[in-house]
C-alpha cells in the first residue's frame, strides 16, 4: 500500500455550495440564518468564524441575522433571544455555536429552539425523527462525516464501524446514521478507555470515526489496513492544528483518511448552509 487517498473536504464543500446555489436559484425569497455566537476569552476567535459564516451564508444568497453575546450571560439572556427568534416567520433557521458560556446550560437550549428551525438537529423532537431514520435535517457534523465516507464509494453495508466519542452532536448522530446504513457500529467512550478495549475495537474498524478532542489520541498503528478514517478532532498541540488521530502513521495503513485542518470542518460549515436551505423549503412547503 502506498499510503491512503486524502479525502479533500474543501473540495467536497466547494461541490456542495454549488449544489446549494443551485437549490436556492429557484427559490422566490431568501433564506434568513439566525447565528448566535458567544465572545469566550479562551477562544477568541468566535467572533472571526461568526463573520465567516456570516460572508459564506450571504455569497450562497442566505440572509444572516447574527448576534454575539458576552461569556458571562446567562440562560434568561440566550432563551430571551432563542424565544424571540423562534417567533419572527421570516426566520427559517437558528444556529447556537458550542461551546457555551458556563452559566449556560446546552440541553435546555437545544430544547427550547423551534425544531423547525433546529439547523443541527439537536432538538428532542429531531434527535427523536433521527431514532426512526425520519430525519430530514441532522447534525451538521455527522452529516459532514457520512459525506465524506460517501465520497469514498464503498458499500458501508455489513462493515465493521467504529465512532470513538458519544457526544450529542457527532458520536451518537454519526452512530445513528451509519445504522440506517446497515453498517455494524459500535461506539466507544471513556469507559471502554478505561477498560483498556479501546485499541482492540479499533483494530476491527473498516469505517474509524473519531472525535474526542484529545490530539493524537489514536494510533496509527492501530488502524486496520485499508480502513476508512475520518478525523473529527481540531486540538492545538505544539503549535500546530492536529486531529485525534496520529496521521501520519495511520496514512500508511488506512485506504482513505481526512486531514486536518481541511478535511471534515470546511464541510461542516456547508451543511450548516444546506441544513438552512432544508428547514427553509419546509417552512416554505409544510
Amino acid at each position: 500500500m502506498t499510503g491512503a487517498r486524502i479525502l479533500d473536504g474543501k473540495a467536497i464543500a466547494e461541490t456542495i455550495k454549488q449544489e446549494v446555489r443551485h437549490e436556492l436559484s429557484a427559490a422566490p425569497d431568501r433564506p434568513v440564518l439566525a447565528i448566535l455566537s458567544f465572545q469566550n476569552p479562551q477562544n477568541p476567535s468566535s467572533e472571526a468564524y461568526l463573520r465567516a459564516q456570516e460572508r459564506m451564508a450571504q455569497s450562497l444568497g442566505i440572509d444572516v441575522r447574527p448576534r454575539l453575546l458576552s461569556w458571562n450571560d446567562d440562560q434568561r439572556a440566550v432563551e430571551h433571544l432563542i424565544k424571540e427568534w423562534n417567533q419572527i416567520k421570516q426566520i427559517h433557521g437558528i444556529f447556537v455555536h458550542q461551546p457555551m458560556p458556563p452559566k449556560v446550560d446546552p440541553q435546555h437550549v437545544s430544547a427550547i429552539i423551534d425544531p423547525r428551525k433546529d439547523i443541527e438537529g439537536i432538538h428532542p423532537q429531531n434527535m427523536a425523527r433521527r431514532f426512526f431514520a425520519r430525519g430530514r435535517i441532522g447534525s451538521c457534523t455527522a452529516l459532514a462525516v457520512m459525506r465524506l465516507i460517501e465520497e469514498t464509494g464503498v458499500e458501508l453495508a455489513g462493515k465493521e464501524a467504529v465512532v470513538v466519542g458519544h457526544s450529542e452532536i457527532v458520536g451518537r448522530p454519526v452512530s445513528m446514521l451509519l445504522l440506517d446504513k446497515l453498517a455494524t457500529t459500535t461506539v466507544c467512550h471513556v469507559g471502554t478507555d478505561r477498560a483498556g478495549r479501546l485499541e482492540e475495537h479499533v483494530r476491527r474498524a473498516d469505517v474509524l470515526v473519531v472525535a474526542v478532542g484529545r490530539p493524537r489520541f489514536i494510533q496509527g498503528a492501530w488502524i486496520k489496513p485499508g480502513a476508512i478514517v475520518i478525523d473529527v478532532g481540531i486540538n492545538v498541540d505544539g503549535g500546530k492544528v492536529v486531529g485525534d488521530v496520529e496521521f501520519e502513521e495511520a496514512r500508511k495503513r488506512a485506504s482513505y483518511i481526512t486531514p486536518v485542518p481541511g478535511g471534515v470542518g470546511p464541510v461542516t460549515v456547508m451543511m450548516v448552509m444546506k441544513n438552512t436551505v432544508e428547514a427553509f423549503k419546509l417552512q416554505q412547503h409544510g
